[in-house]
Formats: structure tokens, sequence, C-alpha cells
């Protein structure tokens, strides 16, 4: 039996557009301390194509840790939360889950980049609940809560501990009540 986070190969390819577009917002981030890396910006594209259901989730699985590789050598700490927010995003492909860790990973990635504005990655976080549609809201919603299932991105991983456990909470939180 495949895991809540895994969702359909439908509801997969609604929540990539939405991951797509949280991963974008935060990739000049990335792009400002490595102009020659394309990765993160072809990992954002080809979700974007999955999404459209231009290429299939077998191909993507295959690829999608090459943008999360990008964050490798980056001293940059928004930088590094920017392209792993595109390699999230790629993840989709493979789970829908990893929608939710492209959006938190791009709030770090802004909180990170606006230190000196407390509110940075609550403010990235309303335009991402403000900018996903209502489909793709309601496959988001599909998934378990954070830790509620330990296989996959929402387990006990990464995803699951500070900011990044706390902004999928508050999107997840925000999606239930709408």
């Amino acid at each position: 039996m495949p895991s809540p986070q895994t969702l359909s190969e439908t509801d997969r390819r609604l929540v990539a557009a939405w991951a797509a577009d949280c991963a974008e917002r935060v990739l000049p981030l990335f792009e400002r301390v490595a102009p020659d890396d394309p990765r993160p910006r072809g990992a954002i594209a080809r979700t974007r194509a999955f999404a459209r259901g231009e290429l299939d989730a077998a191909g993507e699985i295959r690829r999608r840790f090459e943008a999360g590789r990008a964050a490798g050598g980056l001293a940059d700490p928004a930088g590094v939360a920017a392209a792993r927010a595109a390699g999230q995003a790629a993840g989709v492909a493979h789970m829908g889950a990893h929608a939710l860790g492209a959006a938190a990973y791009a709030a770090r990635a802004v909180q990170l980049a606006a230190a000196d504005r407390p509110d940075a990655a609550a403010e990235e976080i309303g335009w991402q609940l403000a900018a996903v549609a209502a489909d793709a809201r309601a496959a988001l919603r599909r998934l378990s809560p954070l830790g509620a299932d330990a296989a996959g991105p929402l387990g006990s991983g990464l995803l699951a501990r500070g900011d990044l456990a706390a902004h999928i909470r508050q999107i997840q939180a925000a999606l239930s009540a709408r």
C-alpha cells in the first residue's frame, strides 16, 4: 500500500505547478551566488513540464536530486535553501509531499535573505497560500500531517525539524482551515 504522502499521479501534477511557483520565486537567491549553475532552473522547468503532463514520473524520479546537489558547494545559506526548494519541487514527481518541502525551503530562503525582517517567512507563506489553486489545495489536504506517517518526506527527516517543520505546519493548518 502506498504512503499517503505519495498522492495519485493526477494530484502530483496539480501540486507540482504550485511547488514550481514556490521554488521559482526564490531562484534569484541561488542565481546571484551561482549564476552559471543551471540545475535549479532546469529542475523547476522540468517540474512545470511534469505538471503539464509532458514528462513522466519515472524519468523525473531518476533526476530529482540534481537541483539539490547544486546546494552542495554554496556558502550562502539563502542560496542553499533556494536550491533545495527547487530540488523538493522536482521531487513531487516521486511524492506529492515534496511540494510542502519546496514551499518550506522557499520560506526559509526568504527568511535567510531578509534577516532584518522577522516576518519575511510568514509573508512568503502568505503568498504561497494565496497562489495555490483550488484543485492543488484539495490535493495538498490529502497529505498526512507532518510527522503522522513515518514513510516519506513528511516523516521524521529534515522537513520535520526546526523552521522547515514550523513552515509546513503553518501551511497545513491554513490549508485545512480554508
